[in-house]
């Protein structure tokens, strides 16, 4: 089945988003906003992105890249915050999106930090997933809060993914992203969680 996708990215990352385009050759509708929109006016740049991009696509590819975490301010990061709470927004004219986040290769150090021992007497994987590398709406949603000590597929919303492993089976993680739409988690998500 083809999923209708956005890619969510910063001008930084534009060569990976072009990649997704032209050199995957996936069973995809794009809904990518291709061309920027010809306005300054803020509001109605995202009342065109929600309309013409968003409505009616399902699953939003998030590329993560060095540019991508909620510190480097609001005016930094508020085309993608938005095209984010978008994304998760489910309600009249809108159906909420599967998100899947792309690590790219050179933020794959800022993330991933191998293993810890966890008083639970297990080990867990070290996932930065902060403020530091992502905006709040998909780190929020990546980690949602609960009373267990590390987070499982099932405890979390937003999938992720290295750009190694996506490329080599892009479909595997759209569709994993897709399947989260109606998975019990999606009862639990945030549109604009508050900052902690």
């Amino acid at each position: 089945m083809a999923h209708k996708c956005f890619i969510s990215f910063k001008t930084e990352d534009h060569l990976y988003k072009r990649a997704i385009q032209e050199t995957m050759h996936l069973d995809i509708v794009d809904k990518s906003l291709n061309e920027p929109i010809d306005s300054d006016d803020e509001d109605y740049i995202m009342r065109r992105i929600r309309e013409d991009y968003l409505a009616d696509s399902t699953v939003t590819i998030h590329l993560i890249g060095q540019r991508s975490a909620e510190n480097l301010g609001y005016d930094e990061q508020r085309f993608i915050k938005r095209e984010l709470q978008g994304s998760l927004y489910n309600g009249e004219y809108n159906t909420r999106n599967g998100i899947l986040g792309v690590v790219l290769p050179h933020a794959y150090d800022d993330i991933y930090k191998g293993t810890y021992q966890c008083l639970c007497g297990g080990r867990h994987n070290s996932v930065a997933i902060n403020h530091d590398t992502v905006v709040h709406e998909f780190s929020y949603n990546y980690y949602i809060p609960h009373e267990k000590c590390a987070h499982g597929e099932d405890d979390r919303y937003c999938v992720l993914v290295k750009w190694d492993d996506f490329a080599s089976s892009p479909a595997e993680y759209i569709d994993r992203a897709y399947q989260k739409r109606e998975h019990p988690i999606a009862n639990k998500i945030r549109v604009k969680p508050k900052k902690l």
